[in-house]
């Protein structure tokens, strides 16, 4: 997207949750996690490209040890059935009798972190815990629910705080929602 489109997308687009807010509720997010998982030493992998600010943020506020690493898996595409997903990069580090947590930006329809989970289950992961920033109320029922979830967001495309429009806005500190015509 050009420099041009891409501002005039943003100045007709509805502020969702303002930085405070995404701050807070980042704040809060972080809270519920370390109830969670602060004794375990778990595994954190950011799904790739979404969940970089999300983690990014989230980790310094998690105080307690912990492996990092990342991951970034795909839906093969609208012929796929069954959850069937394409991991461009599996993660380096074994899940094997791990916490893992995975990171996210959005939980939308939920079949890729689905089959995402169900693939690092079969890997032998003790458990597997969701957190994504946005869980978009979209009315349909998803394979999988977050284990943490930050904000929700409407059933509209929505964009900032790792979500992308054509490639643009994955920057911005707040979450927004494209001009509805």
């Amino acid at each position: 997207m050009d420099e041009k489109k891409a501002r005039k997308l943003l100045a007709e687009a509805e502020l969702i949750h303002s930085e405070a807010t995404v701050q807070e509720a980042l704040t809060q997010v972080a809270g519920r996690i370390r109830g969670q998982l602060a004794d375990k030493n778990p595994l954190v992998l950011c799904v790739m490209t979404g969940g970089v600010i999300f983690c990014g943020q989230l980790l310094p506020k998690l105080d307690f040890p912990l492996d990092f690493d990342y991951l970034h898996a795909t839906r093969y595409g609208p012929e796929t059935q069954g959850g069937k997903i394409s991991w461009r990069m599996a993660p380096w580090t074994s899940v094997k009798g791990r916490s893992v947590l995975v990171v996210d930006d959005i939980l939308d329809e939920g079949v890729t972190l689905a089959a995402v989970k169900e693939s690092l289950t079969r890997l032998g992961a003790a458990e597997v815990l969701l957190a994504v920033f946005t869980d978009k109320l979209n009315g349909k029922a998803k394979p999988i629910s977050a284990d943490f979830v930050g904000l929700t967001v409407p059933d509209r495309f929505v964009f900032g705080y790792g979500m992308d429009v054509d490639g643009a806005w994955r920057n911005l500190p707040a979450i927004y929602a494209m001009k509805e015509d």
